[in-house]
């Protein structure tokens, strides 16, 4: 299994110094994050290649923010994330797909985003059009031999299975993040390996805590601090032949996120070490 970090793409001028951090830190890839359409041109695909050339980086994902509002709690969040809300929608199969264009020009397989509070219920009048837009971006990213990856959180594990048993496209996958079915409050991730495992092609490694009002998430921790048996997720990943990336998320700033990045790596070095016999790349 190979331990990452993710880089967020809000300028071309911030990646040769993101790539620098990285490597003196011991990663040698990373998932790019990037919400500014503006930015995906083939100037900066052009640009970005050849800093992951100079640093020696792959770029294991890309994960494809789109336009509008978002808002990540239980009230507006069901209204703005995703391609859940239809005042949003048609811009953001658009915007997925641009998105998905520029990760090609980068030789990048897999595109991750949150799809946003898919309703539980088979329905509901908007869950069967949800799933059509989730095929037309799948359908388009087919077109360039890409997987599309569901970001957990917003769903249980059984609405996005059977979000794609309804899409029926078979380039959909899963980027497990292990602290968002904790901090939505809907799965436990280790759990979760039982509904979905077979789909998860990245995941995000992050750790929290469980929901403790009805209107906001669960606090975001650093790894080993939450409740994430992270562990039992690496072993239930053993288990499913998984042998990908496992890509380090702190959701903080500053001079503690590097502390706490450095030491999830350690952290999950030996666990890794400990469940596969093997050394994490």
């Amino acid at each position: 299994m190979k331990i990452g970090v993710c880089v967020h793409f809000a300028n071309i001028e911030s990646i040769p110094e993101k790539f620098r951090v990285l490597k003196e830190q011991g990663f040698d890839n990373c998932q790019l994050i990037s919400w500014t359409t503006t930015l995906w041109t083939d100037e900066n695909a052009a640009k970005i290649k050849e800093y992951q050339a100079e640093y020696g980086v792959e770029i294991s994902a890309f994960w494809c923010g789109w336009e509008g509002p978002a808002v990540w709690n239980f009230y507006e969040g069901q209204e703005t994330l995703g391609l859940v809300p239809v005042e949003y929608r048609e811009t953001r199969i658009k915007n997925l797909c641009d998105g998905a264009d520029f990760a090609k020009k980068l030789g990048i397989e897999n595109v991750v985003t949150h799809m946003g509070f898919i309703p539980e219920n088979p329905n509901d009048p908007q869950f069967v059009p949800f799933c059509e837009a989730v095929k037309r971006v799948a359908d388009h990213l087919k077109k360039n031999d890409q997987w599309l990856l569901f970001e957990t959180g917003q769903e249980t594990p059984v609405t996005m299975l059977r979000c794609f048993e309804v899409a029926g496209a078979d380039n959909l996958g899963v980027n497990l993040d292990t602290a968002n079915v904790i901090l939505y409050g809907r799965a436990n991730p280790v759990d979760s390996l039982e509904v979905f495992g077979k789909y998860v092609r990245n995941l995000h490694a992050k750790d929290g805590k469980y929901p403790v009002n009805g209107h906001d998430l669960g606090e975001e921790t650093a790894i080993g601090q939450g409740k994430v048996d992270f562990y039992g997720v690496i072993k239930g990943l053993h288990e499913l032949g998984y042998n990908g990336y496992i890509t380090i998320e702190r959701e903080i700033e500053g001079e503690q996120q590097a502390k706490d990045i450095v030491a999830a790596k350690n952290y999950l070095a030996e666990i890794i070490k400990e469940v596969t016999g093997k050394d994490a790349e």
